[in-house]
């Protein structure tokens, strides 16, 4: 795939990216246990800092799907599940916030749910929102089917790994690489998933750097 303004830029095929920015492997993929569904919204751009696709080349049990709705969860995954043993990541409105960093799940009032170590065990799947802040809200809104499975907040330890080069809505918003990686150890995954997923994700942000700067 070439670039019609710029012919003399190549793009990797499964990422979209141009091929000194793109981290694609041919390694095996990791076994991850928990299913990691990207919903993204048709109009996310950002294909040069956007790791949705990194997450799908490097894990086994994951699936990306553009649109900006669909009618449930057995419509993307074609088959029957339960929604209460899927949970979404999604900031929105709290009633309660998280103090210490970690993963947490909230009730429909936006209160953290006393039990909700039991409902992390019992989580076969988890939902990332991929876009731009307003582009997350939309796709919340547009996807009613999402108030039936788990709402989760991620309180990360660290800032983004993005640093200057994306500016993020909130202190605690991580890219969605990040987030999947951090859900996922926080899940019960092998810690060196996400090492190897943050890794990924590094790499591309150096060669990206090395691009901007040519």
């Amino acid at each position: 795939m070439e670039d019609n303004a710029n012919s003399s830029v190549k793009y990797c095929e499964k990422c979209d990216k141009p091929i000194d920015i793109c981290v694609c492997s041919n390694e095996e993929k990791a076994k991850n246990k928990v299913f990691v569904l990207i919903l993204q919204h048709p109009q996310e751009q950002d294909k040069l800092l956007g790791t949705a696709k990194i997450l799908t080349d490097r894990l086994e049990n994951s699936q990306l799907v553009v649109a900006l709705s669909r009618p449930g969860l057995k419509s993307i995954l074609k088959k029957d599940v339960d929604p209460k043993k899927w949970g979404v990541l999604y900031l929105g409105a709290q009633k309660e916030k998280p103090i210490a960093s970690g993963l947490y799940a909230l009730d429909k009032n936006g209160m953290i749910c006393p039990n909700k170590d039991e409902i992390l065990k019992s989580l076969e799947g988890i939902i990332l929102l991929d876009g731009s802040w307003d582009q997350a809200k939309k796709l919340w809104w547009r996807n009613p089917w999402l108030l039936k499975v788990r709402r989760l907040v991620l309180v990360p330890e660290k800032k983004s790994m993005y640093g200057k080069l994306r500016k993020e809505p909130r202190h605690e918003s991580v890219s969605t690489l990040e987030a999947t990686a951090m859900c996922l150890t926080a899940l019960g995954e092998d810690k060196s998933i996400e090492e190897m997923l943050l890794n990924s994700f590094g790499k591309m942000l150096e060669k990206y750097k090395a691009h901007i700067a040519k």
